[in-house]
């Protein structure tokens, strides 16, 4: 596994990421992944995987949650610091930019079909991280379970149009990820 070579690495290739990547923390994954494991070697599948599952899991942006924590895994604090700077840079630049003249930009045709394929693009790239990590993932009878009752759960919801806050959700996964913690520690130590 390989290092930046120094702070300012980290914190462009952060700032490329936040540049170059539209539609937020879930289509960033993909492009980070790519870089951080794949390109750079900086990182493991599996920390990776970690580091997906507890920027998704802590309070806040993901995509920041994911810059520091990847910051500080490489470099302590001012590896966070460099890598969430790098990542927050490009958008509040480009937003401070387009909120001067976008209600004049927007009713240009070219631009609102730009913004309609941007949509399709950033779903795509959502797609695409889910089946990367999916692929890359331990295949054991639970993750197998947890994803089918998972896409089961989603295509009821929709189907029936319920009304379900994501909080109750999020507290019931974290609920079922627990026991079955508990349960794995239980075992080991009978044996």
């Amino acid at each position: 596994m390989n290092k930046p070579k120094n702070l300012f690495e980290l914190f462009f290739t952060f700032f490329k990421i936040g540049l170059f990547t539209f539609g937020g923390g879930y289509a960033m994954i993909g492009v980070i992944e790519n870089i951080f494991v794949e390109q750079k070697k900086w990182l493991t599948d599996d920390q990776m995987a970690n580091i997906a599952v507890i920027a998704e899991s802590t309070p806040g942006p993901i995509a920041i949650n994911s810059a520091t924590y990847i910051g500080n895994s490489l470099a302590g604090f001012m590896g966070a610091l460099c890598s969430t700077l790098g990542v927050v840079l490009p958008s509040f630049i480009i937003i401070f930019i387009i909120s001067l003249g976008f209600d004049a930009v927007i009713a240009y045709p070219v631009v609102a079909n730009a913004f309609k394929g941007i949509k399709v693009g950033v779903s795509l790239l959502i797609l695409d991280a889910g089946v990367n990590m999916a692929l890359k993932a331990k295949k054991t009878t639970f993750s197998k379970v947890v994803i089918i009752s998972s896409c089961l759960l989603m295509l009821c919801i929709n189907a029936f149009m319920l009304k379900i806050s994501s909080i109750v959700l999020m507290l019931l996964a974290g609920s079922v990820a627990l026991g079955m913690y508990f349960l794995k520690e239980n075992r080991r130590n009978k044996k």
